[in-house]
């Protein structure tokens, strides 16, 4: 079963446009994501893989209308309550009942 990131080879999507000159972060939240997620694995709190699979299994809804950034903070939110580092509650995210899953 291929996930929502495998869309290689589907139509319809857009095509890739590139920035000339792109800054390697949009905003200040995008750097703190960055260093937030390394810091975490340095500490051994998850693997890259775990993070990489975090990623994809988003919802297909929600990974589409993310940000590559955004993507990357839902996944240390969810590995984050996974690894019983934190709860729900603590990080204003929705009881895992509630969370769509896809």
């Amino acid at each position: 079963m291929s996930r929502i990131n495998d869309v290689g080879g589907m139509a319809g999507f857009p095509a890739i446009v590139e920035e000339p000159d792109e800054p390697p972060f949009h905003a200040d939240w995008e750097a703190h994501v960055f260093a937030l997620n390394g810091a975490l694995i340095r500490r051994g709190v998850y693997n890259l893989d775990e993070f990489r699979d975090a990623i994809e299994r988003m919802p297909a809804e929600e990974y589409l209308a993310a940000s590559y950034y955004e993507r990357w903070f839902a996944a240390i939110t969810t590995l984050l309550v996974e690894k019983g580092v934190a709860v729900p509650e603590e990080l204003d995210l929705p009881d895992e009942r509630d969370r769509p899953h896809g």
